[in-house]
């Protein structure tokens, strides 16, 4: 893998984790139950985050 490639990867994961960190948070904050869209959200993210973290230790 390309040294260019492994950046894009490590971008992408932190644009990602991020992502999921403002969830996180949103739903820290709020008074009640996340919602099932906002909780499949994070689990997605979650989800790609694992498979951009296993494509880069591929390398």
């Amino acid at each position: 893998m390309s040294e260019t490639t492994k950046n894009k990867l490590a971008a992408l994961q932190e644009r990602l984790i991020e992502a999921q960190k403002i969830l996180v948070m949103q739903a820290a904050e709020a008074d009640v139950l996340p919602s099932d869209n906002a909780l499949r959200k994070i689990a997605d993210l979650e989800l790609t985050i694992s498979a951009v973290e296993a494509l880069s230790d591929e390398s």
